[in-house]
């Protein structure tokens, strides 16, 4: 794709120098993305493969656990809030009254 001529296309057959050096800047920029782009591809796939190692693959982790630990955690935050549910209600009426009160 020639993007010299894009330009002169795009300013209505005139090509100038502006749309020339913003055409070799924009080549320049792509092509250094593209060049970053294959580095971190190439950084990212050393990683996954130290990181693939036969240890990693054969832990599985503690699905129920953490189950276990996230439903328990629910129960307890569910109880709290329903004991204390009628005093926070009345701390917070309380504190937004008195900021009423200010104005």
């Amino acid at each position: 794709m020639n993007h010299a001529k894009l330009s002169s296309d795009a300013a209505g057959g005139k090509s100038s120098p502006a749309n020339f050096l913003l055409d070799v800047l924009t080549q320049k920029y792509m092509s250094a993305i593209l060049f970053i782009s294959e580095k971190l591809k190439a950084i990212f796939s050393q990683i996954r493969k130290h990181f693939d190692s036969k240890i990693l693959l054969d832990e599985r982790g503690d699905v129920p656990g953490w189950v276990l630990v996230v439903l328990m955690t629910t129960g307890l935050v569910t109880a709290i809030w329903t004991i204390a549910a009628p005093r926070l209600t009345a701390i917070l009426r309380n504190s937004l009254d008195a900021m009423n009160g200010i104005r």
